[in-house]
């Protein structure tokens, strides 16, 4: 094994984690504590308070002329969300895939109507009548200005985006024609994944189409057989004394005894596809290229989607950072580095000391300091690898909780973003939408207490008549949420986004507010992969706070619907009796909404039984088996896969001629993989008829090293293998959502798979 002894002395004298003042908990808790004792001086009737309160009701009281709706008939009001709309559609009709021209129209739109919003929110709706409608109010006005925020700094990036296949295509030609060949390091850093899962990733890494490469399993746990398991693959096995750092200090650790030109990162569980180096590799003939990030995909369906039965309808919430953000963060020159499935040129990593090791997320951190140097970090959106989505919700909650501390951690260390030098104002910008991304679950905490206020305590925050509903509120929710999936690339819709961020809202709102006051009270925790379990289990830990916000709901739900048919005769009431009264009525309805999300979220909680942690994959091959009956006379049989993974295949048979097979009777067979040039040796486990084709479920046994290669090489390392799927639009998620409501898949449901089924093409 080679050592670079100048990466060697470079990555030694790293300094020690510089972590800033903690001045950002010290800003959220001042401001906190000046919103206390203003609201608490208020609430006591202080005069100077009170009087300027009064002067700013007032003033929303009577707002601006230009703000007041027009004084016309509502069908003229809802005049702008009809034209708007059919502009918006018209657009998604003529470009189903958003293009430069119909994103900068469309981003346009929506960028005029939520600056629009906000000026009708500030200056004409917040109620400051009293202490306790004022605080509501103001409140959920910030709740509301933190989402937004994010909103309109993504719509302003939107309005310019980059698109490279085109330049991998020019790029790759010198690879491809050996013209362009620096050599490539590929890390697996592993910590007590399965052999099974590291085999295969290191079976893929081998089988990249690329010469000078050299793969290295990084283990930090130390053990013996992932040792063997190296020795027996071939590669190279690489260990440390500790384990300081984590995943950082481990990299760290092997670039400092490696010298290739190039490094390439695969977290355990991401298999390449044989063209990842082929489409990669030439983007560093411009010097200035730092490091290509691509996709993360997987070849196994999120617990979300799985619990909810829904595994070939729902995507993968990563989905939408992918297809939509990271493109977007690349236009601004601020794409995140993502951990797993990206190249990093390794004088730049040593020009910035290597992985940041100060943080949970050594890879964002680490991009950032390369942009800082003047780097450039481009996005490639080509699915050329796939790993393991988290197996139930438990593990889920551990890398989102992690994600977002770790992301935050970005207000306390050197390698902040905003504050960094070397980052233009874009570049800034960029990062901190994604910043504040994670605040969102507290706003959306909020927005799900929200209904429980108006019911118990009678507050009523937003001040609104039904015309200004109209014109201000109706064209810009309707348009948003109209083009919400066009502008996402079909990634998610925005009902089925609502309850993805429902379901860890509260674990995610709590770990943004640990963070802000103890960055960092928790260290690294790895996600468990490849587990399994035989039963269905509900998670109590994250369902707690959504069932006691679930029963809160119902019974404000119950006596905002008595309030409102007990002073139905409204239109004859005082004005401030009848705000009352209006108040109760979008509380009742924001109460329903509110618990049908809630509803699901409990559902997603509820982990099916998945006893085979294989992966197995919808694909067709042709195959021809071969039986040795009783009088040991072989019968040869054709059929077409319809399933297949690692350790067996179910085939659709196109004869018939399969001996009987009594109960707990073995019958060995021969299974031949035509296009694969495959034999295997197997038993068959099952029998059945599907669709009028007698169909078999074949076992593999025996399956050598050489076999696997050819069987991980078939199943997850064909270029262009990963195809992307379209989340459902709006209309069929709320059918969807209605479906999983009344039919639940713990009751109704066909009995939980016990292995995944994926879907790939080819």
């Amino acid at each position: 094994m080679k050592t670079s002894k100048i990466g060697a002395q470079r990555l030694d004298r790293i300094p020690k984690p510089v972590v800033r003042p903690q001045w950002a908990s010290l800003v959220m808790l001042g401001a906190i504590a000046i919103s206390g004792a203003i609201a608490a001086a208020w609430f006591a009737g202080e005069g100077d308070i009170s009087h300027i309160f009064a002067h700013i009701d007032m003033l929303q009281a009577s707002p601006p002329m230009w703000v007041e709706a027009p004084m016309v008939a509502g069908k003229y009001l809802v005049a702008p969300t009809i034209i708007l709309l059919a502009i918006a559609l018209v657009i998604m009709k003529i470009s189903p895939v958003p293009r430069p021209r119909s994103r900068f129209i469309v981003a346009g739109i929506l960028l005029v109507l939520t600056i629009r919003y906000l000026i009708w929110r500030s200056l004409s709706t917040l109620n400051l009548s009293n202490p306790l409608n004022g605080s509501f109010s103001l409140a959920l006005f910030f709740l509301e200005m933190l989402m937004l925020t994010s909103a309109l700094i993504q719509l302003f990036l939107m309005l310019k985006h980059k698109e490279r296949p085109w330049e991998a295509d020019e790029k790759a030609v010198a690879v491809i024609e050996g013209t362009f060949t620096p050599s490539v390091d590929i890390f697996v850093p592993t910590y007590n994944e399965p052999l099974f899962i590291l085999q295969r990733t290191i079976i893929g890494c081998q089988a990249l189409d690329y010469q000078k490469k050299k793969v290295y399993l990084l283990d930090d746990t130390k053990r013996p057989e992932v040792q063997a398991l190296a020795l027996e693959l071939g590669c190279e096995y690489m260990t440390r004394s500790d384990n300081r750092h984590a995943k950082a200090g481990n990299l760290n650790h092997a670039i400092a005894r490696t010298d290739g030109d190039l490094i390439v990162v695969f977290d355990a569980d991401f298999v390449p596809t044989e063209n990842f180096l082929t489409r990669t590799v030439g983007f560093f003939q411009d010097e200035q290229i730092g490091l290509v990030q691509t996709p993360q995909s997987f070849y196994n369906f999120d617990p979300i989607a799985s619990n909810l039965g829904l595994e070939n309808v729902l995507i993968p919430e990563e989905e939408v950072f992918y297809r939509q953000i990271q493109p977007l963060r690349d236009s601004a020159g601020s794409v995140t580095c993502a951990g797993t499935s990206f190249v990093v040129r390794r004088s730049a990593l040593k020009t910035v000391g290597g992985f940041v090791t100060d943080s949970l997320s050594e890879d964002y951190f680490t991009g950032i300091r390369l942009s800082a140097q003047g780097y450039r970090l481009v996005y490639l959106d080509e699915k050329l690898s796939a790993g393991l989505a988290a197996d139930n919700m438990a593990d889920q909650a551990t890398q989102r909780l992690r994600w977002a501390q770790g992301t935050l951690q970005a207000f306390f260390i050197e390698a902040n973003p905003l504050t960094i030098r070397g980052l233009r104002p874009w570049q800034r910008l960029a990062h901190f939408s994604g910043l504040l991304h994670w605040f969102s679950s507290i706003s959306l905490v909020g927005f799900l207490i929200a209904p429980l206020v108006y019911s118990f305590f009678g507050a009523i925050p937003i001040r609104a008549n039904p015309s200004e509903m109209l014109y201000y509120f109706l064209p810009y929710y309707v348009v948003q949420f109209s083009v919400f999936s066009w502008l996402n690339y079909r990634s998610s819709s925005a009902l089925l986004s609502n309850i993805y961020s429902a379901v860890l809202a509260f674990p995610i709102a709590w770990t943004v507010i640990q963070v802000m006051l103890n960055p960092f009270s928790r260290g690294f925790k790895v996600t468990p992969k490849g587990t399994g379990r035989d039963r269905f289990s509900f998670n109590w830990k994250l369902a707690l706070p959504l069932i006691v916000l679930f029963v809160g709901t119902a019974v404000s739900l119950w006596r905002n619907l008595g309030m409102f048919i007990l002073k139905g005769a409204w239109q004859t009431m005082p004005l401030e009796a009848a705000q009352e009264v209006k108040g109760l009525g979008l509380g009742w309805l924001w109460s329903i909404y509110n618990l049908i999300v809630l509803a699901i979220a409990l559902l997603v909680l509820l982990d099916i039984p998945k006893t085979d942690p294989y992966a197995w994959f919808d694909l067709r091959r042709t195959v021809r088996l071969d039986i040795k009956n009783h009088a040991e006379e072989n019968t040869s049989l054709w059929g077409i896969t319809t399933k297949i993974s690692e350790i067996g295949a179910e085939i659709a048979l196109t004869q018939a001629g399969l001996p009987e097979i009594k109960p707990g009777e073995i019958l060995p067979i021969t299974l031949e993989i035509m296009e694969a040039k495959l034999t295997l040796q197997g038993i068959v486990r099952q029998t059945e008829i599907q669709e009028e084709f007698p169909t078999v479920r074949v076992m593999f046994e025996d399956v050598n090293l050489t076999q696997h290669r050819s069987l991980v090489k078939m199943l997850f390392c064909r270029p262009g293998q990963w195809r992307r799927s379209l989340a459902p639009g709006e209309l069929q998620s709320l059918w969807l959502l209605f479906k999983i409501l009344f039919k639940p898949r713990v009751l109704f449901g066909r009995k939980a798979d016990t292995s995944a089924i994926a879907v790939v093409k080819g």
